[in-house]
């Protein structure tokens, strides 16, 4: 997985050698950081979920009431996503990064010494509020530490990690609650979390794109160089650019100003859409394939075939970005994954069939979530990729929240399993029609 620089055509500096030189190992230690900590989002949704019976029946919880509680964390990311987003443009990356994951590992240590519903509730939503912030920040170092044929792969293996978390958050439930109870499983995640916290601060670096416009940031620039095997004197020197190119505008008006309005909305649309239908499929499937005439032990398999498949799907996104067009392909998986949505709920009644097609149907729509975290930071200059990274991620978690309610209040007034299922994907044709006109559009001029 390397590629040349012609010698022709030496780095101009750090950020052009982590564009066209080989990635080294450094590097692709930086895109396991972000693995680990996207599996944090898995391992605490999925755990929530594996939990909430014990949960329901020690509180005395009504449905309502148990919903809200597994929203809880999901509306957390949804306003750190939004909220932190900005502080990592103004106090940079790396210590968003290192006080979100923080403020995720007390949460999880607080909700495994909740003693009533309202203190895990508002535990989940500080939970959800350091998870948010880690994803925006870590989705856009993901980003600028990859080279540009290899960004793509990198982070379809990042977005993996949340399947790979969910995979785990269902063994630490399986083999934790029956002995110890509900709680070992966040107390298990704290401690793991905290151990990642510990592996970040000694690996994790701050963007080179932020400190290449913050004054005294020379020693800090060159000791990245030198674990990319870069030349550390000439670190600090950055390209002449005009001020017309230098995509510096910041905040609000990095993402709504000179024309990024447009930009803006168009991934929100897309990303509301695409997180709507990635909760919906993962959220309900279990449940409605039951309905659909399996049994309960048929349900969870067809989980486990959602969840395999995604995890392999954000590979598959990844591999063929380095070849394609990213944005082209992400609305070649927008497309399929309508047509395999489809054709899932239409034979569910063959179950092999049915097994082999949740597999398809994970990869797909896991597929589109890869290929958005790889748009999205390509669409805003420095000072606004993460405000603009993690708006977009906000109103996609908008998303999240809405699909499993939205899902339960339309199956409450006769809707069937087809019904349901084809708006799902009558929405990824939406956020596809979100990218393909978002591809008429230019990239911003310092993007990664």
């Amino acid at each position: 997985m390397t590629t040349t620089v012609t010698p022709t055509a030496p780095a101009r500096d750090l950020r052009d050698h982590l564009e066209r030189a080989p990635m080294s190992l450094y590097q692709w230690l930086i895109v396991a950081c972000a693995v680990l900590l996207n599996a944090l989002d898995g391992f605490d949704v999925a755990s929530m979920s594996f939990v909430s019976v014990r949960v329901e029946e020690e509180f005395g919880l009504t449905g309502t009431e148990l919903g809200v509680v597994i929203s809880a964390t999901l509306i957390g990311m949804a306003i750190g996503s939004i909220a932190i987003g900005r502080i990592a443009d103004l106090i940079g990356r790396r210590w968003t990064v290192l006080g979100s994951t923080a403020l995720a590992t007390l949460g999880m240590y607080l909700a495994a010494s909740a003693t009533d519903v309202t203190q895990l509730g508002i535990w989940r939503v500080l939970t959800g509020l350091g998870v948010g912030g880690i994803l925006t920040s870590i989705t856009v170092i993901s980003a600028e530490f990859a080279s540009n044929r290899w960004r793509g792969l990198a982070i379809g293996i990042y977005a993996a990690g949340y399947g790979v978390g969910a995979f785990a958050g269902g063994i630490a439930a399986n083999g934790l609650q029956a002995d110890f109870g509900w709680r070992a499983v966040f107390l298990a995640g704290a401690l793991a979390s905290t151990v990642l916290l510990v592996i970040l601060v000694l690996v994790l670096p701050e963007s080179v794109q932020f400190l290449t416009r913050r004054p005294g940031s020379d020693k800090a620039l060159a000791r990245i160089a030198r674990r990319v095997g870069f030349d550390p004197a000439r670190a600090s020197v950055v390209a002449e650019r005009s001020a017309a190119t230098e995509g510096t505008h910041a905040g609000l008006q990095g993402i709504f100003g000179g024309g990024a309005a447009t930009v803006t909305l168009l991934l929100w649309l897309a990303f509301f859409t695409v997180m709507f239908g990635f909760y919906f499929v993962n959220s309900w499937t279990p449940r409605l394939m039951v309905d659909a005439g399996m049994t309960a032990e048929q349900g969870v398999i067809i989980g486990m075939m959602l969840a395999i498949g995604g995890a392999l799907g954000s590979v598959l996104y990844g591999v063929g970005a380095a070849r394609i067009d990213r944005e082209k392909l992400l609305l070649g998986f927008l497309g399929l994954s309508a047509i395999a949505i489809i054709a899932f709920v239409l034979t569910t009644s063959i179950l092999v069939l049915a097994f082999v097609l949740g597999v398809v149907v994970g990869m797909l729509v896991n597929g589109c979530v890869a290929g958005l975290y790889a748009v999205a930071p390509t669409r805003y200059g420095t000072f606004a990729r993460a405000t603009g990274v993690g708006a977009a991620l906000g109103v996609g978690r908008a998303g999240a929240i809405l699909a499993p309610i939205a899902a339960g209040s339309l199956i409450d007034v006769g809707w069937t399993n087809v019904a349901l299922y084809s708006t799902t994907a009558g929405l990824l044709l939406v956020g596809g029609v979100a990218v393909f006109l978002l591809t008429r559009r230019p990239v911003a001029p310092d993007a990664v």
